[in-house]
């Protein structure tokens, strides 16, 4: 019984002089930062329609090996260093960015950029490939 209120004690103690890890780190509370261009998502219904018409670009920014996986048919890997010459030189095009899934923002984050370029038509679905394949969509593999 000795050995456990040592233990405990010791580890009140580290846990009191680590204060600063905590959340916050002990600084002042600021506001979440907030993106002043962001895309427009879609749902998968919406990127389903547009993938049917064909004329939409479709951007997957996931790693190799979920590229590896499957990807939406005609879309193209753009987690590349050169992923601007992947794109329209049509600065209207419409472009649909996806990753993984909702819990992944790496498509965000390349929407946003390809913004940043000028782009007006960027959409971002938010549910991913493994949204897109789990209902059964169509998929492809390299």
């Amino acid at each position: 019984m000795k050995k456990l209120i040592n233990q405990f004690l010791m580890s009140l103690a580290l846990l009191l002089s680590a204060g600063s890890c905590f959340a916050g780190g002990g600084e002042e509370m600021s506001p979440a930062i907030r993106h002043d261009i962001n895309p427009r998502y879609v749902s998968l219904l919406e990127a389903e329609v547009l993938h049917k018409r064909g004329d939409v670009y479709f951007f997957d920014v996931n790693t190799l090996e979920i590229w590896a996986e499957g990807f939406i048919p005609g879309a193209v890997f753009f987690n590349v260093r050169n992923w601007r010459e992947l794109l329209p030189k049509n600065k209207d095009a419409e472009m649909v960015f996806y990753c993984a899934n909702r819990l992944c923002t790496a498509s965000v984050v390349a929407a946003r950029e390809v913004m940043k370029l000028g782009y007006t038509n960027v959409m971002q679905m938010p549910d991913g490939i493994y949204g897109w394949r789990m209902s059964g969509r169509p998929h492809e593999k390299p």
